[in-house]
């Protein structure tokens, strides 16, 4: 039977090289939504610390460097579309690795119904629909419509999502550019009509604020950075797999950080922290709140900024979904349906429509309940963020254990770094448990079983995730016989040596790899020899 998907995953096979390395930034980029989730925590975050907003959003880029740096080294030995699924599979085993795997698929569903709300909102705002708006069977069905749409986009071919993404952020970027340049130039010039304040160097400072409003303000700071790892979750269809993806993923945090920055400053500068701290409850649109005040009769600009961020995002987090889920399905830790790749346009079309599917379930039916529902259930992701973030990190030392000691950038790049950020990451997700066990601290204010709807919705998702993999442990037991393994040392020493990347016997493998999952299955068993050697 293994034989058998063996070979239909040889006849079709996700399509290598169909992105380079600028549309693979790009697409990590676009998946964090910058535009959407800078507007998203601007007024939460001031309203915490006040004007060292910026210095918070600098702390919290550290854990995500580090983490992108085992994204970029567990890469270059694995060179699979499950990414952390497989990576901690390899590292840590089989439990592990489902578990992490239905992390990312998960935070997939919860969030793309509010994305594509988010982008239906401020576009229906840019051309001035603001009833429809406020219709919510309109803004929905709106909604359902463009998760449809962005879907298609998936299934039809990675170049041609390449080509929308590359589209939508240099319009995001030219959009965010003008805003940032006329807030600073008015701040200067004494027009805002706000308490505004002149930058100053002292903002970066994190510690300003005091170590409480440092810890609140870094939860909030980590979701913004969420979703760039979409570059390396297209490892086998880019070009220099083992290499580029990896890069992305690093280059996309620091391209993050300094845009970031650059928005919070004049935000904070134009605004004051008064307003912002006022306003923090609005989320995404208190950036419609500014539009008008910083560009006149071109708010439209800003408006479109945040709908072409979420439109773009609504495409790009169903990538890491889709192709979490077909890799599981390769190496039979899901339904062998789960694993089909078109014919015709080579992505794993099933998984795509399915994590489309249950996204528009879960929006239609938590906004049934109500609305603030919806956004408790967008806080619960950073648990599973934080969650399947740090098993990286460890499964990245863990995987290169016996090659940390080889060399001082091995063990700090390698082994150090990503441990530390996944400390960081486990630090952070223990404090949301604890604030999000009170209720006050939820959006909709009320108690389910004692606790806030955020940890309830996080524990009831990880509790299906542990009885759905022990119910297909059951079933097939196949993967389940996979056992930990460590990194080759002849495939370590041809790809991490090298730092150029190129087209080495680590490259190659990865970019000659269309069968990916199903030699993955082949050696499940074959320990220390299961990664380098058939490559």
């Amino acid at each position: 039977m293994a034989h058998d998907r063996t070979q239909d995953a040889s006849a079709v096979s996700l399509k290598p090289n169909a992105i380079g390395f600028v549309d693979a930034l790009v697409i990590g980029l676009n998946a964090t939504s910058p535009a959407y989730s800078l507007a998203a925590v601007i007024g939460p975050i001031v309203a915490l610390v006040g004007i060292y907003a910026p210095g918070v959003m600098f702390a919290s880029f550290v854990p995500m460097l580090l983490i992108a740096s085992a994204f970029y080294y567990l890469n270059k030995v694995d060179q699979d579309c499950g990414t952390t699924f497989s990576w901690v599979t390899r590292a840590m085993g089989p439990w592990a690795g489902w578990l992490g795997g239905w992390a990312i698929t998960m935070t997939g569903v919860l969030v793309v119904g509010s994305l594509a709300d988010v982008a239906v909102s401020f576009t229906l705002l840019a051309v001035g629909l603001d009833g429809w708006v406020a219709n919510d069977f309109v803004r929905q069905l709106l909604t359902v419509l463009l998760i449809i749409v962005m879907t298609g986009l998936c299934v039809i071919g990675t170049e041609l999502s390449a080509k929308v993404q590359n589209a939508l952020i240099l319009l995001q970027v030219a959009f965010l550019l003008v805003f940032v340049a006329v807030a600073l130039y008015r701040v200067y010039a004494g027009t805002t009509g706000f308490d505004s304040i002149e930058p100053s160097a002292s903002w970066l400072n994190p510690f300003g604020a005091g170590g409480a409003a440092l810890t609140g303000g870094l939860l909030l700071g980590v979701f913004i950075y969420w979703g760039w790892e979409s570059a390396v979750n297209l490892t086998e269809e880019t070009e220099d797999s083992a290499s580029a993806p990896g890069k992305a993923g690093l280059w996309s945090t620091v391209v993050l950080l300094v845009t970031y920055l650059s928005v919070a400053i004049a935000v904070v500068a134009f605004a004051g922290t008064a307003f912002l701290a006022e306003n923090a409850g609005e989320e995404e649109f208190i950036f419609a709140q500014l539009a008008g005040d910083v560009l006149g009769g071109w708010d439209w600009i800003l408006l479109l900024a945040v709908a072409t961020s979420a439109i773009a995002s609504t495409q790009t987090t169903i990538i890491p979904a889709s192709r979490t889920a077909l890799s599981m399905a390769r190496r039979q830790a899901l339904p062998q349906h789960f694993g089909h790749i078109s014919p015709r346009f080579r992505t794993p079309d099933v998984s795509t429509w399915w994590v489309a599917g249950i996204a528009i379930a879960w929006y239609l039916i938590v906004n049934q309940i109500s609305t603030n529902a919806l956004f408790d259930s967008l806080t619960a992701l950073s648990l599973l963020i934080a969650f399947y973030y740090a098993l990286t990190g460890v499964a990245c030392a863990v995987y290169y254990r016996r090659h940390l000691t080889e060399s001082v950038r091995n063990f700090v790049l390698i082994g150090l770094g990503p441990v530390v950020g996944a400390g960081l990451l486990a630090w952070l997700l223990v404090r949301s448990v604890m604030d999000m066990s009170d209720p006050a601290n939820s959006y909709s204010g009320t108690s389910w079983f004692g606790l806030g709807p955020p940890l309830v919705i996080g524990i009831v998702i990880s509790l299906v995730g542990v009885i759905l993999m022990v119910v297909w442990r059951l079933r097939d037991a196949v993967f389940w016989q996979e056992r930990p393994s460590v990194a080759d040392p002849e495939l370590v020493h041809a790809t991490v040596a090298k730092s150029t990347g190129g087209k080495s016997s680590g490259g190659k493998s990865g970019a000659g790899k269309p069968t990916g999952g199903g030699s993955a299955d082949g050696r499940s068993a074959d320990g220390d020899s299961a990664d380098g050697k058939e490559r």
